[in-house]
């Protein structure tokens, strides 16, 4: 059954390929600068994208000395990502990794000004997203692959951390996807590129709606390597998916969050962490 369904998804990968990759890199994406070096895009692709409505929010950053990332984080409290943003002061903030929804606080390996904040929550092995990290290195981002090691957050030099997963693309390749109802199902999805000219991306893919069907892993990953990424990363989505952006109308959530089963701004999920991008003081 697995080999039937990849052969499928192989089948239909290379139908979709070469139109859907020029439907995105043609959009006439809406454009809004944020700050300098920092853009908001997006753009609602109408029954043209993956044979589906799909809404697509990009945050594009241009490495420059104004703005510096960081991650917010309440080890026990859950909080919306838009109040994580308000209170950090950021420009903008953006849904993290998985969590405990009943109990607060990250299912996932999270370490905060050099201080462990998180281990990774294990049954028997790791779980697909605990095989890769966000890191922040003089608040510079990277994207890092787990080599294989149990160890292997003790060997990672960055002062701040935040595992999460399935890596989708790393060095420039597609990294395997697993054939599992996560993977294959569409879901609205967040995601964190690094691209080949060294600008970071924070993408939020809308779903659970007939205005935006949301994507496989599999869809985001063709995706996210059509936005130009070097290294991509799928962070917690579902009802989770939210990008806040300082100043924008309503709530400043400018995705719209499925959370209530609306197609609003209203939506949100209160989750344990974020990444927030901020001005340097």
């Amino acid at each position: 059954m697995k080999k039937l369904f990849i052969l499928f998804y192989s089948v239909v990968s290379l139908s979709y390929a070469q139109s859907d990759s020029l439907t995105v890199v043609q959009a006439h994406w809406e454009r809004e600068k944020i700050a300098k070096g920092v853009w908001w895009k997006h753009y609602l692709f109408e029954d043209n994208l993956f044979n589906s409505n799909q809404s697509v929010n990009i945050l594009e950053i241009k490495k420059n000395r104004k703005t510096v990332f960081a991650f917010g984080y309440d080890p026990k409290v859950l909080k919306h990502t838009s109040e994580f943003g308000k209170t950090s002061e950021a420009m903008a903030a953006l849904n993290g990794t998985f969590f405990d929804m009943k109990n607060g606080g990250s299912n996932d390996f999270l370490k905060i000004e050099g201080q462990v904040v998180h281990q990774n929550k294990m049954k028997d092995k790791r779980a697909v997203h605990q095989k890769a990290a966000i890191c922040l290195n003089q608040h510079e981002l990277e994207i890092q692959k787990w080599n294989g090691e149990p160890d292997w957050e003790s060997g990672l030099t960055a002062k701040n951390i935040m595992e999460s997963g399935p890596l989708l693309i790393f060095s420039n390749q597609y990294e395997a996807i697993d054939s599992s109802a996560f993977s294959y199902a569409r879901h609205p999805r967040t995601a964190i590129v690094v691209t080949n000219d060294n600008r970071v991306l924070l993408i939020t893919v809308d779903g659970r709606s007939t205005q935006a069907a949301g994507m496989t892993l599999y869809e985001l990953a063709k995706l996210l390597r059509w936005l130009n990424a070097k290294d991509g990363i799928n962070l917690d989505g579902g009802g989770s998916t939210t990008l806040w952006i300082y100043n924008q109308p309503g709530n400043g959530v400018v995705n719209y969050p499925s959370d209530n089963k609306v197609w609003d701004h209203e939506g949100e999920r209160k989750v344990a962490n974020v990444i927030l991008v901020k001005k340097r003081r």
